[in-house]
């Protein structure tokens, strides 16, 4: 059962955007979806209790006890995970040992960047390469800036793959207050969001 983690030691760059829509990705293909959140500001947790009745179904996951992070439950397909701020040490490898597949969300600021860096070079240690695949999607991209040029300068570096762009757009704002992702909606009201996920569903999916 794949599980993907969403992770990013800094907050605001876009992690339960990220974590909501590729929920809302599997459960638009019929998948058996839960959606897990262990950020105590539980976005993606109000996200799914703003979720219409008549939208394709995504399921709550507990995904933390006494004792840590814990496995989804039989029956589920695909999980997704949101993780926090600071996801560092014990609760890091906790995650990682669940994750068949880590999305790092990144922002073209050099705040972010620098944070970053920091982030997947704990990473690389932690998770099992030969499990676990990584893959970087740029966040709030303009690509005519030079802050979008610094971004993909630093990714190329890294030696993992980026996935995918997306748009500053209200898109995701106007649907997140509805519970709702760009693929519960009419393709042509978010054409432009749809072909950029493209790259990305496909990279989940295989």
């Amino acid at each position: 059962m794949p599980v993907v983690l969403v992770a990013n030691p800094k907050g605001g760059v876009g992690k339960s955007t990220l974590a909501t829509q590729v929920a809302g990705y599997f459960a638009s293909r019929g998948r058996a979806v839960m959606l897990g959140d262990v950020d105590r500001q539980q976005s993606s947790r109000l996200w799914l209790s703003l979720r219409p009745p008549a939208a394709a179904p995504i399921a709550t996951w507990e995904a933390t006890d006494n004792e840590g992070v814990v496995r989804p439950p039989k029956g589920t397909t695909h999980a997704v995970l949101d993780s926090p701020a600071g996801l560092h040490g014990k609760r890091l490898r906790q995650v990682l040992a669940l994750a068949d597949r880590v999305i790092v969300p990144l922002q073209p600021s050099i705040f972010d960047i620098y944070a970053t860096r920091d982030f997947l070079d704990q990473l690389n240690a932690e998770r099992n390469a030969a499990k676990t695949r990584v893959g970087l999607i740029a966040m709030r991209v303009d690509g005519r800036t030079l802050a979008a040029e610094r971004l993909r300068e630093f990714t190329a570096g890294l030696g993992l793959p980026v996935v995918g762009e997306l748009r500053d757009t209200q898109n995701y704002v106007q649907l997140a207050a509805r519970g709702l992702s760009v693929f519960d909606v009419a393709p042509g009201r978010v054409q432009r969001d749809l072909e950029q996920w493209q790259p990305i569903c496909d990279w989940l999916e295989h």
